[in-house]
């Protein structure tokens, strides 16, 4: 795409941007009573289509369709998206390596990925034809199968994949041809890394399982968050305190949902400049962004409402929006 068609794409995105939901949206949505009126709200506001009905899943994967429709509307090379889909694509290949291999069968457990759904990538693990998979998962595909089967640990088993898929999104950033995607995946990845080792402190793992998990960004020097981590409390929040990530240390400190958030709300501020950027691929990108985490956000709130949690309790697990 020229100057011109971004010009004339960006203007539509400024359009739609409008249509997004709001902190003053999530707030009201929080207030309302139950699960049923959250979603009576959205439906209002046009969620869903003809076939939803008043099905939470149906209508958030309705608003996934809307919003890659869109952005082939526009025409923004789809290619450019896929640092951002890995994520589940390797979440499938986790779940057909323990599905495999233990008695779980839990209905909804895979993302529907052509050419990587539940079908395909179960037979490709049952037939260990890891040729099939792209050249960056095959390595951790049959790596964390042999793990799986000879341990049964399926926390080392996932931290495999997900180094796997960390190193894959980086790769992918660098050849995206997109400034945003690139800086949004250095960012998920240390956010990623940051949250691994956060918990693997709480968990009292080793130094030699962080290093294993963490996976090399920009951002981290990520022996010395090993080394951190495999401490003490304190001494992995005086590391974060004094490498740029002050306000991850008091998120932790203040509870596990404050600190989930802070990390989606980091990436958050990684796409907001590009309110600002009419002449590049970069705003269709930032609103491809701000939609996933609009929907993942609605799904955790009207999960929260269907469990019966507080409104203080919600309130602590949604995210910042992006307008």
């Amino acid at each position: 795409m020229g100057d011109l068609d971004y010009v004339y794409a960006v203007a539509r995105i400024r359009v739609k941007e409008k249509s997004l939901l709001t902190d003053a949206d999530i707030r009201q949505m929080i207030a309302l009573p139950d699960a049923k009126s959250a979603l009576s709200y959205l439906i209002d506001k046009g969620w869903g289509d003809e076939d939803s009905g008043g099905d939470m899943d149906r209508i958030l994967e309705a608003e996934e369709r809307k919003t890659t429709a869109l952005m082939k509307e526009l025409g923004l090379d789809l290619s450019m998206l896929d640092a951002l889909t890995l994520p589940q694509l390797y979440h499938n290949l986790k779940a057909a390596i323990k599905q495999t291999l233990t008695e779980d069968n839990p209905a909804g457990l895979f993302y529907d990925i052509d050419p990587y759904g539940e079908a395909q990538m179960m037979k490709i693990i049952k037939d260990h034809s890891y040729d099939e998979l792209p050249d960056h998962m095959r390595k951790a595909a049959a790596e964390a199968y042999e793990v799986m089967l000879r341990t049964r640990d399926g926390q080392r088993c996932d931290s495999i994949v997900d180094r796997a898929c960390m190193e894959a999104m980086i790769e992918a950033g660098k050849h995206s041809g997109s400034d945003l995607i690139r800086e949004y995946t250095e960012s998920t990845v240390a956010v990623s890394d940051i949250k691994i080792a956060a918990r693997a402190q709480k968990t009292g793992k080793s130094v030699y399982f962080l290093r294993e998990a963490l996976a090399p960004c920009r951002a981290l020097d990520v022996s010395d968050l090993a080394a951190a981590a495999s401490k003490t409390e304190e001494t992995l929040m005086q590391y974060l305190q004094t490498h740029g990530f002050k306000e991850a240390a008091e998120a932790w400190k203040e509870s596990p949902s404050a600190f989930e958030r802070w990390c989606d709300d980091r990436l958050i501020e990684t796409i907001r400049p590009q309110k600002k950027n009419p002449f590049s691929s970069g705003p269709l990108v930032a609103y491809y962004l701000a939609r996933q985490n609009e929907i993942r956000t609605v799904r955790i709130l009207l999960t929260a409402k269907a469990n019966g949690f507080s409104e203080e309790e919600t309130r602590e697990r949604v995210r910042q929006m992006y307008v």
